[in-house]
Order: C-alpha cells, then structure tokens, then sequence
C-alpha cells in the first residue's frame, strides 16, 4: 500500500460495520477487520424494544425556571427571583408569564413549556428534583468540611465550571476521568453492557465515548450519505462505477501488517454499512413525503404556540430537527438492527448570565416543542411505551438573579423525563428548601448565599434508573455507576418495570 493509496482511503468517513459481509466483493475479510464503534447487534423482532434519548442542554439549565412549585413556595420563589419571577400574568412574550399550570394546580412548567402540560397531566412526564454530580451523599455541613480538600473522593471535581461539569454529568462519576472508566460516559458503557446500538445526532461527546469504541455520528434531515463518498457506488448501473467501488472494498479488505491500516480499513467498512443501511432514513425529510413516517411528519410540522402571537413548528428548530432524525431511527429499528438504543442530542445556549428572561424563553420553546413533537410521533407509532427522554445539563443556576437580569453557575437542578414508561405527573427526589444560606444552599459564608444547590439526587442513581429500564442488569449498574454503591438508593423510582 503505497502513501497515496493509504491517504485516499483515508477520505472515507467511519461508522458501523455489522453487515457490510453481504454481497460485496473482499467484504468478509474486511468485516472482520477492528473497528473504533460500537458494533450494531443483529436485528431483532420489534417486541421488547426499548430506546432512551438523553438530551443535553448545554450551558446550564435554569431548573428553577423550569419547573416550580405553586403552592406556599411560590411566594418565597417570587421573592428572591424578583425581576426573573415566572408568575400568573401574561406578557406579549410570555417569556414570564402565564406559568403553565400542571398537576391539579400543584406544579408549574415555563409558559413556553405549555405543548409539554399535556403529558404531565396523562402521567407520561415527570421531573426529578435537585439532580447533580455527587461523590457521594453530601450535606451542607459536609460541603463545609470537604471543600477545600481538593479530594474527588469526597467531592466532585471542579465544580461550577461548565467543561468540567459537563464531563461529570456525561461520565457519571465524580472525576473526569476514573481509573479503568477513564474519559468514557455512562451512555457508551450503559450500551457496551447491553450491545446496544448508540447513535448521536450531534456530534461527538463524552457521554457517548467508550472505551472500546463511541456513537455513531449522524448528520441532519435531507443529508445523502451514500452521496458523500463518490468511490463507493456498488449499486451503480455504470459498469467502470461498480468496478471502483469494487476495487476500493478489495484494498481495504486486502490483508495488512500495518496496524493503523488494519484500524482505519475497519472504519472504512463501516461506512460504508451504515451508508447501505441508514441512507435512505437519515435522508428523508417532511418533504420527502415518505409513507412510513407520515406520523412523524405531521408531529413534526405541526404549528404550536411560541409568543403570545406567533407559532413554530418542531422541524423548524435546531432540536427539533435532531429529534426527527431520532424519531425515524425509532420507527425503523427494524433496519437500523437491535432491540434497544441510545440516542444522544443537543440544544446549546443555557449560559444566561445576562438577559435571561428572552434567552431562556427561546431555548424553552424549542425544548418543550421538540419535546412534545417527538413524543407525539412516539405515541402514533405505538411506541410511547417503549422510548424514555431525558435532560442532562451542566448544572443549575443561582437561585438569586445577578445584577445582569441573569444568573450564574450552581450545581443541582431539575430534570425532566418523558414517555408512557414514566410514572410521570409528579417529582421525584427532593425538591431544593427555596432559602438563601438554606440547608441546600452551598454557600457558607454570608457573601456566598446565592443559592447553589447541593445535590439530593446523584447523576449515578438519576442514570442508573433510566438504564436499569432499559435493560442493563443490576450488577454490571456499579461498573457503569462506580459510585453507586455509595447511595442507599439505587432507584429513582420515576420508571415503571
């Protein structure tokens, strides 16, 4: 293999492997070359399938503006919160107001959540309160003690910074790299357990990085894969076409002692597996009119209310357009292979140091849009019982505004999960005491009373909950979870069996 050679096979893009034995020429000896993804399992029959579909809302959440209580605590709520105060009233944005009442009253969801109330009420969304990193269960007197020990042991590693704690909620550790765990997630370690098939829609992240390979990285609606890579054409009615497509299958398939190579070469043939595979369903789009997904369209196209006189629709947003691609991954798990997956995308902007009240009534939008669009699709395919959604966020942010109209870096926040397997309708875990220098509040010196939450709920039994559903086995939990053993609940309790 001469340099040139090697640098034009390089110009393939990687993705998964599990079929490319069939039908083509030198396809077996390249099959069985290593690859760096996780390997696609065997197709299955649609009963007992199961999918979670984390979403991350990078920049840190406002959980506080999220979801909130409407009883007594309203009040406190208001008083600290001042100028950044969801409340009753509405505003032409309502970027503040009118909260979405759920729950009989007890709850309230943003005002740019309200597609989501609905699911609330039937019992197919719940929140889990006061999530975060732990190293182990901490109180405030606690937090006290170990602060300044600098010891990951005792507490998560530097806190309140957004790289680092993005790492932590996506390792599932208190460090962000662990010993034999290193800098993998408990996405990629949850899935290897499970030999689940694990797909991102958003590029790479250390959730979905495992030791033994990482995510399948897609791209957006209307993306032609197969088209990318102009050498590989085995289904071309042109006679020179096929034979280089032919010729490149064989080269990379042809045996080599160069190790890089033999990995590269196995790369090569995943994409072009995922190429055959996946072309046709990460292309389709609404306009594609395409039968099988007209359920998802519509869920997807459909106008809701964003401003008091303004609508979108979910395909018309960033996430949105992720979660469609998921959606029809879901509905075609048939081809895409396996009986359970994990599924990973993204909504970026959460940093609201300034300017909070428009900026997160944006996100809102697209959140609880793409949210409800996706579960609406679930729900008409018949498979709203057999798909979770989740939140992940760097942290929570500063009960107490700045004096920007924002707020700043903390640590516990509320999640939100959603589908017919949650026992939804209520919270779970603790919801935060709203008192600044509070027994929740990590603040210790008077000057530091900002409200910072101390977590009461682990990001280990928040994700431990979610994969014990999804299939993994209670044992192989404290090897994804090493912490886990460290809490005395190991289950959430907002999954049903």
């Amino acid at each position: 293999m001469d340099r040139r050679s090697f640098l034009r096979a390089g110009s393939l893009a990687g993705v998964s492997r599990a079929a490319i034995a069939a039908g083509l020429p030198g396809a077996a000896r390249l099959a069985a070359l290593g690859g760096g993804v996780l390997a696609l399992p065997a197709a299955q029959a649609a009963s007992g399938y199961r999918a979670l579909v984390a979403v991350m809302l990078y920049g840190g959440n406002d959980g506080l503006n999220t979801v909130l209580p409407l009883d007594g605590r309203l009040g406190q709520y208001q008083a600290v919160r001042g100028a950044l105060a969801l409340g009753t009233a509405a505003d032409s944005e309502r970027a503040l107001g009118p909260i979405a009442s759920v729950g009989g009253g007890a709850w309230g969801l943003h005002p740019r959540l309200e597609a989501l109330a609905p699911f609330f009420d039937d019992g197919s969304l719940g929140f889990v309160s006061n999530v975060g990193p732990l190293a182990r269960p901490t109180t405030r007197a606690d937090y006290a003690s170990w602060r300044k020990l600098n010891d990951a042991d005792k507490l998560p590693e530097a806190l309140f910074s957004h790289s680092d704690q993005q790492k932590l909620w996506q390792n599932g550790t208190a460090r962000t790299e662990t010993g034999s765990i290193g800098a993998t997630g408990w996405g990629a370690r949850g899935a290897s357990k499970l030999s689940a098939g694990l797909y991102s829609f958003s590029g790479n992240s250390r959730f979905g990085t495992g030791s033994n390979g990482s995510a399948l990285i897609l791209p957006g609606p209307g993306t032609d894969m197969r088209g990318a890579l102009s050498a590989y054409q085995p289904t071309s009615n042109w006679a020179p076409t096929r034979k280089i497509s032919d010729a490149l299958v064989t080269m990379l398939a042809a045996p080599n002692a160069d190790p890089l190579f033999t990995t590269l070469a196995g790369l090569r043939g995943s994409a072009f597996d995922a190429m055959q595979r996946l072309g046709d369903i990460v292309l389709a789009t609404p306009a594609s009119a395409t039968a099988a997904y007209s359920v998802i369209d519509s869920a997807f196209t459909a106008a809701r209310r964003t401003s008091a006189g303004a609508t979108a629709s979910a395909y018309s947003q960033a996430l949105g357009k992720q979660l469609y691609q998921v959606a029809k991954m879901i509905a075609s798990h048939a081809t895409v292979g396996g009986s359970q997956h994990i599924y990973f995308v993204q909504l970026g902007g959460f940093d609201t140091h300034g300017g909070q009240a428009a900026i997160h009534a944006g996100l809102m939008s697209q959140l609880g849009i793409g949210l409800a669009a996706f579960a609406t699709a679930m729900r008409g395919l018949g498979l709203h019982d057999s798909v979770t959604s989740f939140t992940l966020s760097d942290f929570g942010r500063t009960f107490k505004p700045n004096s920007s109209g924002g707020t700043d870096h903390a640590w516990g926040n509320q999640q939100l999960v959603l589908g017919g397997a949650v026992q939804g309708g209520k919270g779970y875990g603790s919801y935060p005491e709203l008192t600044l220098g509070g027994p929740d509040d990590a603040g210790i010196d008077s000057w530091e009373f900002q409200g910072r939450w101390i977590p009461t709920t682990s990001v280990d039994q928040y994700g431990a909950t979610l994969l014990r559903w999804l299939g993994v086995a209670e044992a192989d939990l404290d090897s994804v979870f090493p912490n886990l053993a460290r809490f005395a609940s190991r289950d959430v309790g907002f999954m049903k069996s």
